[in-house]
């Protein structure tokens, strides 16, 4: 089972509160997520805590996959991870960190990830999981850009190694 890594860096112009504020809100994850992935948040009024869990919905070349997320480590306002408990991957580990500079506040995404099905994971993987998650997360710090309008700048990634 391949493990890959996926790491960006995105500078947001803000406070490290309004900064944690708004990454600690489950539902604006949807904000973050392309349209064409058709996120849903299934578990409702979820408090963002260590051993929470919420359940969402994504469609992934229109199929509907369900994932289940735990929050396994909580840090406010400086960290929290993310653990798939159920979902597409084989395993998921998203570290978020929030790292207070002169400048604003860097958000981190930390991503350890690996696919099911060994080889034929692996072809996916080269073919299109990772073209898609890079995707994803340029959409994300795009994305930051227009809730924090003139507030943010990309610092560095998405990059994927093995």
């Amino acid at each position: 089972m391949g493990l890959y890594t996926l790491r960006c860096e995105t500078l947001v112009k803000k406070s490290l509160r309004d900064t944690f504020d708004f990454f600690k809100n489950p539902a604006n994850l949807g904000k973050l997520t392309p349209s064409w992935l058709n996120f849903r948040i299934v578990t409702k009024d979820v408090v963002m805590q260590q051993g929470a869990e919420f359940d969402y919905v994504i469609r992934w070349m229109g199929l509907p996959l369900k994932w289940r997320s735990v929050i396994t480590e909580y840090n406010p306002p400086i960290s929290f991870v993310d653990e798939q408990v159920k979902g597409p991957y084989a395993s998921w580990h998203h570290q978020h960190t929030f790292t207070e500079t002169p400048e604003g506040v860097l958000v981190g995404d930390h991503v350890e990830y690996s696919l099911p099905l060994g080889p034929l994971g692996a072809i996916a993987h080269a073919v299109m999981v990772k073209a898609q998650l890079m995707q994803t997360f340029e959409y994300r710090g795009e994305a930051l850009q227009g809730i924090f309008p003139g507030a943010t700048q990309k610092i560095s990634g998405p990059t994927i190694t093995s």
